[in-house]
């Protein structure tokens, strides 16, 4: 038997992961604009950077919506929205972060221009490093 007030969290974890995986991507387009126009343009570079970070956005939200405050009673249902929202903050800021950190660190790359040049390597590394941070942020945000 379909128990509705399940189905009705599920539906709503559902439009709300979509939405928040929307914000993030805005997100990060703004610290790495013009991705977009690369798209169209049939850069692949770009649009393996675009999958990996939709990846790993998509893996971070997973772990915030499993996460304890998901399990709460309906009751603490709002407590429970605002704490998926704070950990999926937290959880795209550090992705954020994280990639910058990484690009410094490989700086001898060069990796944004790489990328905007087409290099499908450059982008391939950087879905790479999407996962890889997804992967270890997920683990801390669940």
């Amino acid at each position: 038997m379909i128990y509705l007030p399940d189905l009705m969290l599920t539906v709503f974890y559902a439009a709300f992961g979509i939405l928040l995986m929307i914000l993030a991507n805005i997100v990060i387009d703004f610290f790495i604009p013009g991705f977009a126009e690369e798209i169209r343009r049939g850069n692949r570079a770009v649009a393996w950077l675009s999958a990996g970070s939709f990846i790993g956005i998509g893996e971070i939200l997973r772990a915030v919506i499993l996460s304890p405050a998901y399990d709460a009673p309906v009751q603490d249902f709002v407590q429970g929205v605002l704490a998926s929202a704070v950990y999926a903050a937290i959880g795209i800021l550090f992705f954020v972060i994280g990639f910058f950190v990484i690009n410094a660190w490989h700086r001898k790359y060069a990796l944004a221009e790489e990328i905007i040049r087409g290099n499908t390597a450059a982008g391939i590394l950087v879905f790479g490093i999407f996962v890889g941070l997804s992967l270890v942020i997920s683990g801390a945000v669940h």
